[in-house]
């Protein structure tokens, strides 16, 4: 009787293809990203889609942990439809699948870094894609080590209200200290890493470019995305999208909000404008939905997520 319905639910768990969209209610079924099937099984796919739902590393607000949830919610409402900008569905070109969620005993903080690595490195050594929806900022330093052990020391483009350059003496839990990890640690080329949207003075930079928040009317969207690509040039990049990036008008579920940011228009539009750059990885980090107001942070992005993917199919579209 079910299979002569037009619209079945539940791709996430039933969908018979990794390709194209599901064509469900956005207010029903199973919710994974964006109606992707659930799988671990990486034979054949192109990108993977993975929570990593830790805050534990958090200086202010906690409720990261619950990003991946928001996120995955939030992206249902996009599902079946021809992705704006890109006039296309990227899940025709890209197989993909939502890979369900980071495992790690919640009482052994130090262990946790470890285990991110550990599996990111299980995933990307199948030649998978991936993007990864955290959890507080703190989750991109052991991505980028699993990341670099399998293409280098990568350029950093880093949309973000803070630098991350807190020193950590090399044994914090911190989500302030990543990037200067990272380049203490050479997972990052600073002279080829650039941060976007900073709003606040860390007491260091640690060799990469800045484009301050109160830059951005003066530059202009293809001034700020000209400054990136210049700065990154063509070798491999990674994209971490810190939602605090956006003024909290735009993204008031996250944990350590600061006025001035970027609207999602213009962080989306900066996004939209980088499709030339290498990038081998991504993720989206701070989303809080407990402060979050008619899931507008969590729409936000899942919208960043989406602008990523889209970037990714154009490319393989070209060839490239």
């Amino acid at each position: 009787m079910t299979a002569d319905l037009p619209r079945p639910t539940d791709n996430a768990f039933l969908g018979s293809s990794v390709l194209g969209g599901s064509h469900e209610p956005t207010y029903a079924g199973a919710l994974s990203f964006m109606r992707r099937r659930y799988s671990r099984d990486l034979n054949g796919v192109d990108l993977a889609v993975w929570g990593i739902p830790f805050d534990a590393s958090v200086s202010n607000r906690p409720g990261a942990r619950f990003g991946p949830q928001g996120v995955r919610r939030a992206s249902a409402i996009f599902d079946g439809d021809p992705q704006y900008p890109f006039q296309m569905d990227p899940f025709e070109t890209l197989a993909c699948v939502d890979y369900g969620d980071c495992v790690f005993d919640y009482g052994r903080n130090a262990d946790v870094p470890g285990h991110i690595e550990a599996q990111a490195s299980e995933i990307l050594k199948t030649g998978t894609h991936l993007f990864s929806i955290g959890g507080d900022h703190f989750v991109t330093y052991p991505l980028l080590r699993a990341h670099v052990a399998k293409h280098g020391p990568l350029a950093l483009v880093q949309f973000d209200a803070h630098q991350d350059t807190w020193s950590d003496e090399g044994d914090r839990i911190d989500h302030g200290t990543f990037t200067g990890r990272a380049v203490r640690e050479g997972l990052i080329d600073p002279e080829r890493s650039i941060q976007i949207g900073i709003r606040t003075h860390a007491p260091e930079t640690c060799g990469l470019e800045i484009i301050f928040g109160n830059e951005l009317d003066d530059l202009g969207i293809k001034g700020v995305a000209e400054r990136v690509k210049q700065r990154v040039g063509s070798g491999p990049a990674y994209m971490t999208f810190d939602i605090d990036c956006l003024d909290p008008a735009f993204a008031p579920g996250t944990g350590t909000p600061v006025s001035g940011g970027l609207s999602s228009r213009e962080a989306l539009s900066i996004l939209r404008n980088l499709g030339d750059l290498d990038f081998v990885g991504g993720d989206i980090v701070e989303v809080a939905p407990a402060y979050d107001h008619a899931d507008i942070t969590s729409i936000a992005g899942a919208s960043v997520a989406l602008t990523y993917i889209g970037l990714l199919a154009e490319r393989r579209l070209r060839g490239s």
